[in-house]
């Protein structure tokens, strides 16, 4: 048996004390600049006696099982031949902001991560005595400051050994947990009878794991796609092919779904630790986040108490939710976000946010951070949503009234930092005339052509480069580099005020502008031809820079590279090779669609095909039409309805003409998604359909299309018994979709329908999922825009949708009518 650390992950493991404080920033900004620009540059100054990057692994036998530690070190520099006698050299990189100047010794965390190289490498090659030296490079002037030590063999063992001990309490536990684990898996049977074709789906998904692939699953609603896609990565864990599964969602209600999964195989004999991870912002104790240990009495010594709270956790718990996170972190005074992070490393399968794997911010470096692959096991539930998911977490944006803002704050307070955020302001604002002669008047961006620009209903002008967009270089956009030069001299100076400064409203503000350019240099740093540079101005009036990720799909298989298997989820995934290819899958990945299990005769389809949602043919008689259409639909069948329109503005105006015309009070209720509705307001709203109407009444919900309420929710029986769908879901017009469209055009792809016409088909399909959940469902669908009748709509409708038909106003009420007769 194998336990796997890595030399990172032990150290800080072992040697953490203390407080934990957001104010102090060396940790975070090495952490992110880790591997970056300046490791490279420093490697490649090495000369030939330097060896980057290089693997080491210590093995430490027991009888039971091993411990596996594992990492790589920044550079091994190899003794010239003269002297004789000279030793090796350990080089350990860390990039700062902090003035190097100051710094008297290495910080104790990055010397120890040092020393378990430098042991593990000497001893490895029988050398008696090894030197380490730390390198600190200041990320902005490139300054470096040295630090060596000369270590005995015997010397870095004992100091490797007092580690390993302090761990090893952790490893026994995790052997023994192992075996258990193992032997729940070896007798565990699938928990419910296979459905038409479930069985082959199972298997599917364990020929990926065995392979080492990625599988792309479309499958219906009622498959059981999440129970086939956790029952065999489960066997695969006990069989020896996955060390953990990690389980990610982009909504909080997914994970519930996960959580039942892995809570019906436990209810069946299987022993399993799960962590479902919570946003910090959601499970903090204070009612505003401030992680120092001058505003949280949790932050105040929580690494002194946080070893303790987690062992006891791990011992008395196997499922650890929000609620049994929170109990512990109460009793023991620890944070709770910190908890369910540290809970993780002892954890079988983990549920959490997509950002947890693919976030450059907020990725589990626990897990991730080292350049190998292990053997964990993904599955990416509602797949269909990582592709902007992506494109938002690998792009970065700088606003020009945060450089104002800012600036007048610190200006009493700070000159000199005030001075630099002026000059940022200052290169926004030429940036911001230069386009004004160039800017290019709404709506006269037209489909085919071929040119930097964009038109907006929604609020956005994009102010084009007198450059090429699309260039294929990979290094800074030269009208941008004085901009960029201005923004990397502001980290150190914003670093060293965080640092000085006491808690406050501002100082939390400012911190969230100090993370926002920091990512804003690393995605700078790191993109390449996926990305798209472009500055705009909203009709509002403010003014951006922003990088934008254009294509996902190479920093999203990337990071799906940290695994062994990949597997991909959604009840939309069509057309597949679009999915395929934005999600970062290969020739060499599977790819499958689940036929439904559903009778598809108890699901009726309508296409209206006399009204439309197109922004040209928008006015008032389209809007009685259409509320007039959801009278008709609605009248001869009484029961819980979900209406999506386009926007916020077409639903308010429908809404009106269907209250002033159409409005019975004693026979229909009218409930109104929100801008912006929380928690606490969508669940106000889903109480409505909690349970099916009375026979003489009806429910309609009107939302948005892509919102809260359009995937994600699941009334079944009569709790829901028709979705009438306004639009074809199109993503409006905006700045940023004509960029997507002219990029894939440049790319050989119909940028037409990359940037509009597929991310609307789905978020269409995934709102009509919210009908016929389970096999004694009966609804319909209603498609309300004459689009849809169009062959280039048709081909994209799911195969299981048999006998569509297409209504008008006068027709479509005895249609729906007698669908209704043929089954009640």
């Amino acid at each position: 048996m194998n336990i796997q650390i890595s030399v990172r992950t032990l150290v800080e493991f072992i040697m953490r004390s203390g407080d934990i404080d957001n104010r102090r920033y060396a940790a975070a900004d090495t952490a992110m600049q880790e591997g970056s620009r300046i490791h490279r540059m420093l490697q490649n100054q090495g000369g030939d006696d330097y060896h980057a990057e290089v693997p080491v692994r210590y093995l430490d036998e027991n009888n039971d099982y091993t411990i596996t530690i594992d990492g790589r070190i920044d550079g091994v520099i190899f003794p010239p031949s003269s002297p004789p006698d000279q030793p090796f050299t350990i080089d350990e990189i860390k990039g700062t902001y902090r003035d190097i100047t100051k710094l008297t010794e290495p910080l104790p965390v990055h010397l120890a991560q040092a020393k378990c190289y430098a042991f593990i490498y000497a001893n490895s090659h029988d050398l008696p005595q090894i030197r380490v030296r730390m390198t600190y490079c200041h990320l902005e002037t490139g300054e470096l400051r040295y630090f060596h030590q000369e270590y005995d063999l015997t010397e870095l063992e004992s100091f490797f050994t007092h580690l390993l001990s302090e761990y090893r309490k952790w490893a026994d536990y995790e052997a023994a947990w192992r075996v258990t684990r193992s032997q729940s898996i070896t007798n565990l049977s699938f928990p419910f009878p296979y459905r038409d074709g479930q069985k082959d789906l199972v298997t599917y998904v364990y020929q990926t794991i065995y392979h080492r692939r990625k599988l792309f699953i479309e499958a219906p609603t009622g498959v059981g796609k999440t129970i086939s896609c956790v029952y065999p990565a489960v066997k695969a864990i006990g069989e020896g092919l996955g060390e953990k599964i990690f389980y990610l969602t982009a909504k909080t209600i997914t994970r519930t779904v996960a959580e039942e999964a892995f809570a019906q195989l436990c209810g069946r004999g299987l022993k399993l630790k799960t962590v479902t991870l919570t946003a910090k912002e959601k499970i903090c104790f204070l009612p505003q986040t401030e992680c120092n240990p001058v505003s949280c009495p949790y932050a105040k010594g929580h690494f002194d108490r946080i070893n303790e709270a987690l062992f006891t956790l791990l011992t008395e718990s196997d499922c650890y939710g929000r609620t049994q996170i929170t109990a512990y972190a109460e009793r023991f005074m620890v944070c709770p976000f910190e908890l369910g992070l540290d809970i993780s490393l002892f954890s079988d399968a983990i549920i959490g946010d997509y950002n947890y794997l693919f976030d450059p911010r907020a990725y589990l470096r626990r897990f991730f951070s080292e350049k190998s692959q292990r053997d964990f096991i993904f599955l990416i539930d509602e797949a269909h949503n990582l592709i902007d998911r992506g494109r938002e977490m690998y792009s970065a944006t700088l606003y020009k009234e945060d450089f104002l803002y800012f600036r007048k704050m610190l200006k009493a307070h700070d000159p000199a930092l005030a001075k630099l955020l002026e000059r940022g302001n200052k290169e926004l604002l030429s940036l911001r005339k230069e386009c004004e002669s160039l800017r290019i008047p709404a709506g006269a961006m037209k489909k085919g052509e071929n040119r930097s620009s964009a038109a907006s209903d929604g609020g956005r002008e994009l102010t084009p480069r007198s450059r090429d967009h699309f260039s294929q270089n990979y290094m800074v956009e030269p009208w941008l580099e004085p901009f960029n030069k201005v923004v990397a001299s502001l980290l150190p100076a914003m670093e060293k005020y965080l640092e000085d400064c006491e808690p406050s409203n501002e100082q939390k503000e400012l911190l969230q502008f100090y993370f926002s350019v920091l990512h804003y240099l690393e995605i700078n740093e790191n993109m390449g031809r996926d990305y798209i540079v472009y500055s705009c101005e909203e009709k509002k009036g403010s003014f951006f820079v922003k990088l934008f990720c254009a294509n996902p799909a190479a920093v999203l298989s990337e990071c799906m590279a940290r695994g062994r298997a990949t597997i991909l989820f959604s009840a939309t995934l069509s057309p597949m090779t679009y999915y395929k290819q934005l999600l970062g899958g290969t020739a060499e990945d599977y790819d499958v669609h689940a036929k439904t299990v559903f009778n598809p005769a108890k699901r009726g389809v309508y296409i209206a095909a006399d009204v439309t949602s197109k922004y040209s043919q928008r006015s008032e008689s389209q809007y009685f039409n259409i509320a007039r259409y959801l009278f008709e639909i609605t009248k001869n069948r009484h029961g819980n309805y979900l209406v999506f329109f386009p926007s916020y503005m077409f639903l308010r105006n429908v809404h009106e003409h269907y209250i002033e015309h159409f409005y019975h009070q004693d026979e229909v209720e009218v409930v109104l998604q929100e801008a912006n509705m929380n928690e606490a307001g969508r669940e106000r709203f889903l109480q409505h359909f909690n349970k099916p109407r009375e026979s003489d009444s009806s429910l309609l919900g009107f939302c948005v299309s892509g919102g809260i309420f359009g995937e994600g929710i699941d009334l079944k029986n009569d709790c829901l018994i028709g979705v009438i769908i306004v639009g074809t879901g199109m993503p409006q017009i905006s700045s940023e979709r004509e960029i997507l469209r002219q990029y894939f055009d440049q790319h050989g792809e119909n940028g037409f329908d990359y940037a509009f016409t597929l991310p609307g088909i789905n978020k269409v399909l995934q709102a009509a999922g919210r009908v016929i959940r389970t096999d004694e469902d009966i609804g319909i669908v209603a498609l309300l825009d004459e689009r849809f009748t169009h062959r280039s709509y048709q081909r994209l409708l799911p195969q299981e949708w048999e006998g569509v038909e297409v209504v008008d106003i006068a027709t479509v009420a005895s249609r729906i009518e007698k669908f209704w007769n043929d089954w009640l």
